[in-house]
């Protein structure tokens, strides 16, 4: 078995004078929020084996703050083919990770990430928050063998979720 996670990068800052969208930053809201599911991910016993994110300054910069802030020594690998994709493109990328990665952490974008999850488990309609992170167990044994309509959606978790949840305190 195979578990893809599955995360937004964080809220960007649209008032940074970037020029281009694959440039735009992170806000400081992204940043905490890419920090708060870091160390929900560790806390959870959630570590990836490997990240693969978008080559966006947004996406990559959401997971070094999520590998930073759940003390995770993991490789992280940068790639175009995140950005203004397809699903079927996020599989061919997925599909060349050695077969020793069980957990794949994969940084992107909406509305691609929706759809993703959405072809992955067999359908439904799916909001996908900043900084969200899905858990989808995949019944493969390597990351090729990864195929559509095969995963199972385990949880959802946003920051917004956990930030009621610690000041609930529960």
């Amino acid at each position: 078995m195979k578990i893809l996670l599955l995360m937004r990068h964080g809220k960007s800052d649209w008032n940074v004078a970037s020029g281009h969208d694959h440039q735009r930053p992170l806000s400081q809201r992204g940043v905490d929020a890419a920090k708060t599911m870091g160390r929900f991910l560790s806390s959870a016993g959630q570590i990836p084996d490997a990240i693969v994110t978008s080559s966006a300054v947004r996406a990559d910069q959401t997971a070094q703050l999520a590998s930073d802030a759940g003390d995770w020594v993991v490789p992280i690998r940068v790639t175009d083919r995140l950005y203004g994709t397809r699903p079927e493109i996020v599989l061919q990328e997925v599909g060349v990770e050695p077969e020793d990665t069980t957990k794949l952490m994969i940084v992107g974008h909406e509305p691609v990430w929706s759809l993703l999850l959405s072809s992955l488990v067999g359908g439904g309609h799916y909001v996908f928050p900043t900084a969200a992170v899905a858990r989808i167990d995949l019944p493969a044994a390597t990351w090729a063998d990864v195929e559509l309509d095969s995963g199972e959606l385990r949880w959802l978790v946003t920051p917004r979720l956990l930030g009621r949840v610690l000041i609930d305190g529960s």
